[in-house]
């Protein structure tokens, strides 16, 4: 048959069809993975969870901070810059030619905010970081007091100077320990003193996974820390008017302690104004291990507490007035109370950077009463966090920023559930039943923040209280609303001279905090020990903990998946066999009976508690010249281990003193690993590892698993960053 134009028409029947027009036709699967069909499904994924954009900006912005940490090299940032601004492009694509508005829009805010947060970092750390000593060196300079913090507790004065580097000219801030009895009141901001003293670069990680200082003082601009060799000189007051914030802080500890005396005026000081020093280290390993060390650091939990009782009082007070509460929005006047109040505090105890974004975080839920809004909220949370990360985006990497947001995230989450809702509303009732009730979900609340630490907490200090939970439920409202109120209600009186009952009641609240920290972390199993886990494993539980708390719909749970793969990374996890510090003087040998043998004796707890963190244990330390199993003389240490049914040789330098070098290089000879703080010679030839300060100077300090024969350096976490010193 022939069309009116002559030509053939082809029969859209399925009769006639033959092999080409079965070619035409797309066979199910291939259709179901097209980029199309995906790009179809995940727009329609997003508009079924009702995808809020705000909190995964926040996140994306987080990870563009964590990418430059974790990234080693320039070119790597500016590739992670690309790709955030690739995505972009590929979102704006989407919605403008493909109309996936949810998917398009979400590519495109999570994009920018990936490449904005790999830029804030770099800029941030290009502007404050300073460059670290070359080398250590004792100098004696005149120096102007920064910053003075009293450590009663451990004898000391910390003053940070700036001094100007005789080599260079440059200015340069300094951290030097003044012994106590060589202090003098004198020693205020604004000060100049003469002094002598040992100035070392700030320390990297000492093992793989310890705590990296030379990283903090790159962004505290700090070029070097040590202590003070003999006695300081004034050679020039402070101002009249010099920092009378940090005066009045120091007053009002010394107040407070003279009102309660041991260890619960130290508590109450640090509560009051923020001052930590001069608590006893028992107490503070106390409540670290019962999980409650957090209440010590003036943070989201004590401003809080300070804006909602001055927000309360404030309300309840101006209420009683008829003719003000007939003209005046009373939340907006209780608002502005409640802003002055924690601006004070937080001004009062110090202004340190945990404290300010506590402060910013309240203030902006403050302002979300004022205005109606609802106070505790997803998108609250991301703004606070977005105001932090672009002021101090280095805060990211620490335990404080990860700690403080994860705990509100996992509280506001909890109580955004459809079914926490139901079981908090409101219901006729007895009071024993509404007790009973809040009581239960006040339990169910800290088992959440608990889990959501637990990582972050076995991340960065590799031990974890397991009955944290139970101590928090009774120490926090213990902390909220007896212990705070009534140091607060003491001081107050103690303008007319009638604090002195409140005190003693203030007093017996700290101690039993005291006592539920102390009973608490003396329970058989209350710590928990764990090896360093990979940054891999750390990332799993970020981005499980993100999905479950973000996320809606059904399709939450499916942020147990990566929560399950970290666990089981986390537990296959294995104890390093060997660790040796950057500088080679400290050995940790782990697995042997369940105790861990060290090279030397460490008169300081520093290297001690470092080794025993990174090996999982808490048992005895023993040096290797009372171990039986070694063969100590007075230049070297050997020890064989047992590993995977093979015995390795260790051998390690004990001093500098010479020695014959064919008779240490027939030692190395014999020896899997040769460990030194010093430069050994090439013919110095172990089977396996030579560890001396050549190698270490490069790689920093190690952990060795000697099973898998896998080494993991400190080098390997630092890259092109300015604060790392190896070459």
């Amino acid at each position: 048959m022939m069309a009116s134009g002559g030509a053939t028409e082809v029969p859209l029947s399925g009769g006639g069809a033959g092999p080409g027009h079965a070619a035409l036709q797309h066979r199910p699967w291939q259709g179901r993975w097209r980029l199309s069909s995906i790009g179809d499904r995940l727009e329609a994924i997003l508009e079924d969870a009702g995808f809020e954009r705000a909190p995964w900006l926040a996140v994306a912005l987080a990870a563009g901070a964590a990418a430059w940490f974790v990234l080693g090299s320039p070119w790597q940032w500016c590739a992670a810059i690309g790709c955030g601004i690739l995505l972009a492009l590929a979102g704006w694509h989407w919605t403008t030619q493909e109309q996936r508005v949810r998917l398009g829009m979400a590519c495109i805010g999570m994009g920018i905010a990936f490449a904005l947060g790999v830029c804030v970092i770099w800029a941030r750390s290009a502007v404050v970081g300073a460059e670290a000593f070359d080398y250590p060196r004792v100098i004696q300079f005149n120096g102007t007091i920064l910053d003075r913090e009293d450590q009663p507790a451990r004898e000391r004065v910390r003053l940070v100077l700036a001094m100007r580097d005789a080599e260079t000219g440059e200015a340069r801030k300094v951290r030097v320990n003044l012994d106590e009895e060589d202090s003098s009141d004198a020693f205020m901001e604004g000060a100049v003193v003469r002094l002598r003293a040992r100035l070392m670069p700030p320390a990297p990680p000492m093992v793989p996974g310890g705590y990296d200082f030379a990283r903090s003082a790159w962004f505290m601009g700090l070029a070097g820390t040590g202590s003070v060799l003999g006695e300081a000189e004034l050679i020039k007051p402070a101002p009249p008017d010099t920092d009378r914030i940090s005066a009045l802080q120091r007053k009002l500890s010394a107040h407070v302690r003279a009102n309660m005396a041991g260890s619960e005026g130290t508590i109450a000081a640090a509560f009051a104004s923020g001052d930590r020093g001069a608590i006893r280290k028992l107490d503070e390993e106390a409540m670290r291990d019962s999980g409650l060390t957090h209440l010590l650091s003036i943070s989201g939990l004590h401003v809080s507490a300070v804006i909602a009782g001055s927000y309360f009082l404030a309300i309840k007070l101006l209420a009683l007035w008829p003719w003000l509460a007939l003209r005046v929005r009373l939340p907006v006047v209780a608002a502005g109370v409640g802003a002055l109040a924690g601006i004070g505090y937080t001004v009062l105890t110090g202004a340190e950077v945990p404290t300010v974004r506590s402060c910013a975080a309240a203030l902006l839920v403050l302002g979300a009463l004022a205005l109606g809004r609802e106070a505790l909220s997803l998108r609250m949370v991301a703004l606070a966090a977005t105001f932090v990360l672009f002021l101090w985006p280095e805060s990211l990497a620490g335990p404080s920023f990860q700690m403080s947001f994860s705990a509100v995230l996992a509280i506001v989450a909890l109580h955004n559930c459809e079914p926490v809702k139901q079981f908090l509303a409101a219901r006729e009732e007895s009071w024993f039943s509404r007790t009973a009730r809040r009581g239960a979900m006040l339990l169910v609340t800290g088992l959440v923040i608990e889990f959501s630490l637990m990582p972050i907490v076995l991340f960065h200090f590799h031990r974890a209280g397991v009955y944290g939970a139970f101590a928090n439920v009774v120490a926090i409202p213990l902390v909220t609303f007896i212990s705070m109120p009534l140091i607060a209600l003491a001081l107050a009186l103690d303008v007319m001279g009638l604090g002195k009952p409140v005190w003693w009641l203030a007093e017996f609240s700290l101690d039993q905090l005291l006592d539920i920290a102390h009973w608490t972390a003396s329970q058989p199993g209350a710590l928990t020990l764990m090896p360093q886990m990979s940054h891999l494993t750390f990332a799993m539980f970020v981005s499980g903990g993100l999905w479950l708390a973000l996320w809606q719909g059904r399709k939450r749970v499916l942020g147990l998946v990566p929560v399950a793969i970290g666990t089981v990374m986390m537990i296959g996890t294995p104890v390093p066999d060997l660790l040796i510090s950057g500088d080679g003087r400290h050995v940790g040998i782990a697995g042997e009976d369940r105790q861990l043998l060290m090279l030397r004796e460490s008169r300081s707890d520093y290297a001690r508690e470092n080794l025993q963190e990174m090996a999982s244990t808490s048992g005895e330390v023993i040096p290797l010249t009372k171990w039986e199993g070694a063969q100590c003389s007075r230049d070297f240490c050997v020890i064989a281990i047992k590993r995977a049914g093979r015995i390795w040789q260790i051998l390690m330098a004990r001093s500098h003193d010479l020695v014959s070098e064919r008779a240490l290089a027939a030692a190395c000879e014999r020896a899997d690993i040769v460990v030194a703080d010093r430069f050994l010679p090439r013919s110095c030839q172990p089977r396996w590892l030579k560890a001396d300060r050549r190698t270490l100077g490069k790689s920093g300090g190690l952990a060795i698993v000697l099973e898998e024969e896998r080494i993991t350096r400190v080098a390997d976490t630092q890259g092109a960053h300015g604060w790392w010193r190896g070459w």
